[in-house]
């Protein structure tokens, strides 16, 4: 597809360009003015709009998000500010500083230092012999555990023999690692690592999947003569899952002992694995197939018996619980949102409930530090609105809640080794990163550094202003609303909607975004809104649970009143309303156009078209069974809805998407061509849920930026 010159570089608004005109007419004919100390300061220069090239073009690209400040803590208790050359040590206490040469990659020593509370006590891994995956050396060094052919494996790290800790390993059976879904849904994208080594190296724990039943879905690849097929095991919802063991192997003798999961149903999740700090006992979580409940259990590795801990149940789903947090007298924290907010528990350690250490209509996102002996905890929360986060204190009896970050933002906190300084990185939609030093406490000791944003300096930039946007439920959502520089109010401007909307999932935070996407659809005159719908504020479940059994139905009525809300501004233009997103928002950008007559365009990348077609683990937790939601599931699909499309539509999407599969795209685009609607669509041959190599992406941002400036701005 050819570029226009619109497409190369936009025109000035007339009135920026006059002036440019006159100021270098002005240059070339006026002599040079005598220096003299006393001369006018020359009035300050017009910055400049943003272009397409400038966004997207294949050479150096403008950015806003700059490079925030390299601080993190050396294993001495010293800062290290800066990278490479320019790092320096900095004594916390006294600020005395000097060059630290051997500083090597500073990010990834930060990004080191900050403690991965999704995945608690992972090592790094080892190296695997030829043919195996997923190497993970042993505490004390002295192991490593891996998988070879669908069997977990040990050998000597000083090398020797392999040993085949289970035997009956393959394609239908995988000992130590996680099937597609797990992987996807449970333990996070990328992670399929299915097995856990004990504190004392005594002892793994792993997971048998035994994948046979699990349906097969062919994913093509047609770009060569000879077409190449891969056939991957993606239940979908109905269909079955595979049947999950968990076993714990002894070292070395390699002796398997299958924890007693018969209280569970056979179709059970299990969800999170983990030991006690001692290695005495073997903890994991277990769900039921549609995630209605949730227990914590405990199990003895030498005789496999296990018993609950902790039942945890909702009127929905139960959002799975991060690991506990285990305490020197045995006790541990424990979060759960049984309130329908986040909260801290203190159990003792045969699970029996000591208190709710916070409670209220807020959120305890993480913990952060805890304190045994001065009997305090830090965490991270929304005490004080859901779209900053800052770090608090409490003490474990539940008293002396107090907020220790000072400005609103976004906050992330690293404590030091001792506890009693921590670096707090920050930001907001209107001051880029920084970073400062601050006590236990909160008070600010010192400034560490801040963000350079150069571009800044060029290009006109505008910030986004906080919305609280009313609904016909009576909730009030957040969102936020960029204006185009030297806004004019007496115009009217076309809205932008780009969302997400995904449960508890929000895309409005107060945090710097430096997006110079969205800064150029401002400069051509676009008010880009955000929204945070109900379900994806991040307030609590309360609010999220609100699309149990209907996935869009509450998030396409938040949209619609929030495009409402805005458009009673007469610089707003109804009748120029687009929305997009990918996956879960490439799902919500079909379904308001074959839902609502609000949006005048639509632009869907990768999206569920219809529930049916997804995976078990999520679409269950969910909409249920489709066999016991029906309805639900035929109100929130795009397909059945296609012959009411309203507005135009541009369906993308990669061939080769392992998550969202093209047969979503063929599907709606078959409903759409049945209905006889009139549509565009574009496929990526080769790419996957996200689109691969510059140029295809290059060739999605200027295909959508036309769809834009046709249906929006002409």
């Amino acid at each position: 597809m050819g570029r226009s010159r619109r497409d190369r570089e936009l025109p000035l608004e007339p009135e920026v360009a006059v002036r440019a005109s006159l100021a270098v007419l002005f240059l070339l004919l006026a002599p040079p003015a005598p220096a003299q100390e006393s001369a006018a300061p020359a009035a300050p220069r017009e910055k400049r709009r943003l272009t397409l090239e400038d966004v997207i073009g294949p050479g150096r690209r403008v950015s806003f998000s700059g490079t925030p400040p390299a601080v993190r803590w050396a294993d001495d208790g010293a800062l290290i500010v800066g990278r490479g050359r320019d790092a320096r040590r900095i004594d916390p206490h006294t600020g005395e500083e000097r060059a630290e040469p051997s500083s090597g990659d500073g990010e990834a020593a930060e990004r080191a230092e900050r403690p991965d509370r999704t995945r608690p006590g992972r090592r790094s891994g080892g190296r695997a012999p030829a043919g195996g995956e997923l190497a993970e050396n042993s505490p004390d060094g002295k192991w490593v555990a891996f998988v070879k052919a669908g069997n977990l494996c040990l050998r000597s790290s000083e090398g020797g023999e392999e040993q085949p800790l289970t035997k009956d390993g393959g394609d239908e059976v995988l000992n130590g690692k996680l099937d597609w879904v797990y992987q996807e849904e449970v333990y996070g994208r990328g992670s399929w690592r299915a097995h856990w080594w004990s504190p004392d190296s005594k002892r793994i724990a792993f997971l048998r999947l035994d994948v046979k039943d699990e349906p097969k879905y062919p994913i093509v690849d047609l770009r060569e003569a000879a077409p190449r097929t891969v056939e991957q095991r993606f239940p979908k919802p109905g269909e079955p899952n595979a049947t999950v063991r968990l076993g714990v192997a002894s070292v070395p003798a390699g002796t398997v002992r299958w924890i007693d999961l018969s209280e569970f149903p056979e179709d059970a999740l299990v969800v999170r694995v983990g030991w006690t700090k001692d290695g005495a006992a073997l903890q994991f979580m277990v769900q039921d197939r549609i995630q209605t409940w949730l227990a914590f259990c405990e199990a003895d590795p030498a005789t496999g018996a296990a018993r609950r801990l902790i039942h945890e149940i909702t009127e929905s789903w139960v959002p799975r619980s991060e690991p506990p947090r285990w305490l020197e007298d045995g006790s541990f924290l424990w979060l759960s949102e049984r309130t329908g907010f986040q909260h801290v528990y203190h159990y003792d350690r045969d699970g029996t409930l000591r208190r709710a250490v916070t409670s209220g209509e807020w959120q305890v996102r993480d913990i952060v530090r805890v304190d045994e002996e001065g009997g305090r905890l830090w965490f991270t929360g929304t005490r004080d609105g859901v779209v900053d986060q800052h770090c608090y204190q409490v003490r474990l009896d539940g008293t002396g809640l107090a907020r220790i970050t000072e400005e609103p933002g976004w906050h992330e906190i690293s404590f030091n080794k001792k506890g009693d300084l921590l670096i707090d990185r920050w930001s907001s939609c209107s001051t880029p990163p920084r970073a400062r030093l601050l006590d236990a406490d909160g008070k600010k000791l010192r400034e560490l550094g801040e963000t350079s944003i150069p571009a800044l300096e060029t290009y006109a930039f505008t910030t986004r202003e906080p919305l609280r946007i009313p609904t016909r439920s009576g909730v009030v959502l957040d969102g936020s609303l960029l204006k185009p520089p030297h806004f004019d109010p007496e115009k009217r401007h076309p809205v932008w909607l780009p969302t997400y909307s995904g449960p508890d999932a929000p895309s409005v935070r107060n945090r710097w975004d430096g997006s110079a996407w969205d800064q150029f659809l401002a400069h051509q005159g676009f008010l880009v809104l955000q929204v945070n719908v109900r379900s994806a504020s991040g307030r609590g479940h309360k609010d999220t649970s609100v699309c149990y059994r209907r996935l869009g139905v509450p998030e396409l009525e938040d949209l619609e009143d929030a495009v409402a809300w805005l458009v009673q501004n007469p610089w707003a233009d109804a009748k120029r309303v687009g929305i997009t997103g990918w996956s879960y928002g490439g799902f919500m950008a079909a379904y308001a156009l074959t839902h609502s007559k609000a949006f005048r365009l639509g632009i869907a990348g990768a999206g569920v078209y219809d529930w049916r077609l997804y995976d078990t683990i999520y679409t269950e937790r969910y909409m249920g069974l489709p066999s016991d939601n029906q309805s639900g599931y035929d109100v929130t699909s795009c397909v059945l809805g296609a012959k009411n499309l309203s507005g135009h539509l541009l369906l993308l999407h990669g061939t080769d998407d392992d998550n969202v599969h093209l047969q979503n795209l063929i599907q709606l685009v078959h409903a759409l061509q049945k209905a006889e609607k009139t549509f565009e669509m574009m496929i990526y041959p080769g790419s996957g849920h996200g689109i691969q190599g510059a140029e295809q992406n290059r060739h999605r941002q200027r295909l959508a930026w036309e769809a834009m400036r046709r249906h929006l701005l002409e």
